[in-house]
C-alpha cells in the first residue's frame, strides 16, 4: 500500500515578495518523511481570499494531509482563519477555550486582551485546537487541514503536536551516490535504472566544483532492500 501523502499551502505576501524566506516547508518535508508520510505539493498564495480558498480545496481533494503555515496573526491581512472557514463553508468567531488560552497568557504579562488579539482566538465551528507552547495563540485542525502560525519556532512546535496524531507509512528512506560526470553523460543508463526499480525515486541532482562537473544520485523509497539494489547497481554502472 502507498505511503499517504500530504500538501502545504504557504500564505503570506511577505514570501512572496522575497521580504521573508520561508523555512517551514523543508522543515515539514524532514518530519513526514520521518512517519512515511509523502510531501507531494507545496504552493505558496498571497494575502488573497479567493486565491486561499481555492489553493485550499484543491489540495485536500487531492491529497491526504494538508497543513498551512501563516495568516492567523493580530492584524487585518491575517485572513487565514476566515478562508479555512469559507473553504468548509462553517462559521467562524471568537471560541471560548482559545480566548481563555489567551486571556490567561496576557493577564499573565500584564497586557491588555484587545480585540486585536482577540482576532487569535476566532476558530472556524468544528475544528479542534493544535497546541502552541512558544506564544499560546492556537492552531487548529478541521477535516484533513491543519492550520498553523507562520513564525518557524512556532510553527515546528505546532508540527510536533500534530505529527503524532496522523497516520504515517513506511518511513522513507535514502541513499546518495556522487558520480564525476556530467548528466548528460550519465542519463541514458540511469533512466535505464528508474525504470527497473519503479517503486523508488531516484533523481539526479548536478553540480560543478573546481571547473569540474559531476551529479549526486539520490534513491528514495521504502523498501531498504530495494534502496540497496538500486546503489548496487548505480555504483557497478558509474564506478
Amino acid at each position: 500500500m502507498p505511503n499517504p501523502t500530504a500538501a502545504m499551502l504557504v500564505i503570506g505576501d511577505e514570501i512572496l515578495s522575497g521580504r521573508t524566506r520561508d523555512a517551514n516547508m523543508h522543515h515539514l518535508a524532514q518530519e513526514l518523511t520521518k512517519v512515511g508520510i509523502n510531501l507531494r505539493e507545496v504552493r505558496i498564495v498571497s494575502d488573497d481570499r479567493d486565491a486561499i480558498v481555492s489553493a485550499l480545496n484543491a489540495l485536500r481533494a487531492g491529497h491526504d494531509t494538508v497543513i498551512t503555515s501563516g495568516g492567523i496573526g493580530p492584524t487585518h491581512d491575517d485572513i487565514t482563519a476566515d478562508c479555512i472557514a469559507e473553504a468548509f463553508g462553517v462559521h467562524i468567531d471568537v471560541r471560548d477555550d482559545a480566548a481563555a488560552l489567551l486571556q490567561a497568557h496576557y493577564d499573565r504579562r500584564g497586557m491588555e486582551f484587545n480585540d486585536a488579539r482577540k482576532r487569535m482566538a476566532r476558530i472556524p465551528d468544528g475544528a479542534t485546537l493544535i497546541e502552541n507552547p512558544v506564544s499560546i495563540a492556537p492552531g487548529f485542525t478541521i477535516g484533513n487541514v491543519h492550520v498553523m502560525a507562520g513564525v518557524p519556532s512556532v510553527f515546528q512546535a505546532m508540527v510536533a503536536s500534530v505529527i503524532p496524531t496522523l497516520t504515517g507509512g513506511a518511513p522513507i528512506l535514502s541513499q546518495t551516490l556522487r558520480v564525476d560526470r556530467g548528466e548528460g553523460d550519465i542519463a541514458g543508463p540511469l533512466s535505464q535504472i528508474a525504470a527497473d526499480f519503479p517503486d523508488l525515486s531516484i533523481g539526479s541532482y548536478p553540480f560543478q566544483q573546481n571547473g569540474a562537473y559531476g551529479s549526486n544520485i539520490v534513491v528514495r523509497g521504502s523498501d531498504g532492500a530495494q534502496v540497496d539494489h538500486a546503489m548496487a547497481r548505480l555504483a557497478e554502472l558509474f564506478s
